[in-house]
Order: structure tokens, then C-alpha cells, then sequence
């Protein structure tokens, strides 16, 4: 009788620690996920995890920024011209600096530095030329100047009037 209580115990032993092994094993597998992006006009939301991201002190490659600022946009939103986007970022993309990017250039001269800023939307339904234009590929680039660490693409859709 005490062989089979020590034979369970140990095959309980051996089921746990089995058990604790494979949890491990599948957590160790996960990628850590990217610090999210968002896009919010009026009510509506939408958030992105980054295109390409990079924990990296030296950030994405050259050739991999160039390749992703090419990307379309996973996600988008209707937007009236006449409504305000307010964009917003987690803090670790803030901490960096952060750039607006249209059409895989960039909007803005320097790196923003807060989490979230409203700008109108009338802003991105002219091209330079002075063409309007009823979609727009927003770009979020988390950088600091000198490195890229991601890229976050947004399609902004103008609602039909």
C-alpha cells in the first residue's frame, strides 16, 4: 500500500513539474507585444501595434524602415474634414520622440515628445499640390532623430458629405 501512495506522488511530481516546464517553455516562444498607437475622431477609435519595431538601442535597419514606410495601413477611420484626429501614443514611444509621416515623408521637422495631440483633420485631405484627396495614409514613426524604433500606419477615409 505505501508503494502505490509513493508511486501517485511522485507521478503528481512528475505531471506538475511537466506542466510548469511546457507553461515556460510557451511563454519563452511569445514575442513581447509593441507599444501601442491610436486614433480617435470624435467617439470612434482605432489602435495599432506597431508595422516593425525594434527594442534596439541601434532601432530597425535602414533598409527595413524603408521597406515598412511602404506598407499599407492595417487599420482606419472615417473622418469628416471638419473633425479633429487626436492621436495619442504610449509613453515609451513618447519618451523617444514621435513623427507624423504622409505618404513615407515626414510631416514635421522634430521629434513630438507627449503622448497625444489633436490636429484637424482638413490638414490631411489636401495634398501640396493643392488637390484634394478622399483617403490619406497617416504614419506614426517613433524616433529620435538619429533611429527609428517603430512604425504605425493609420488609413484616414473622408466621410462622404
Amino acid at each position: 500500500m505505501t508503494v502505490a501512495f509513493l508511486t501517485r506522488k511522485r507521478r503528481r511530481a512528475a505531471v506538475a513539474l511537466g506542466a510548469v516546464s511546457a507553461g515556460l517553455l510557451v511563454l519563452s516562444a511569445c514575442d513581447k507585444p509593441t507599444p501601442v498607437a491610436t486614433v480617435t475622431v470624435g467617439s470612434k477609435s482605432v489602435n495599432s501595434e506597431a508595422a516593425c519595431y525594434s527594442d534596439d538601442k541601434e532601432g530597425l535597419p535602414p533598409k527595413q524602415i524603408a521597406t515598412c514606410l511602404n506598407e499599407k495601413a492595417d487599420h482606419s477611420i472615417s473622418v469628416d474634414p471638419s473633425d479633429k484626429i487626436r492621436f495619442g501614443v504610449d509613453p515609451e514611444i513618447a519618451d523617444n520622440g514621435w513623427t507624423i509621416f504622409l505618404g513615407g515623408q515626414a510631416a514635421e521637422p522634430e521629434p513630438f515628445k507627449k503622448t497625444y495631440r489633436t490636429i484637424p483633420a482638413s490638414a490631411f485631405f489636401s495634398t501640396q499640390t493643392g488637390e484634394t484627396t478622399d483617403n490619406t495614409q497617416v504614419t506614426i514613426v517613433e524616433n529620435s532623430g538619429k533611429t527609428v524604433k517603430g512604425i504605425w500606419h493609420f488609413e484616414l477615409k473622408k466621410k462622404d458629405s
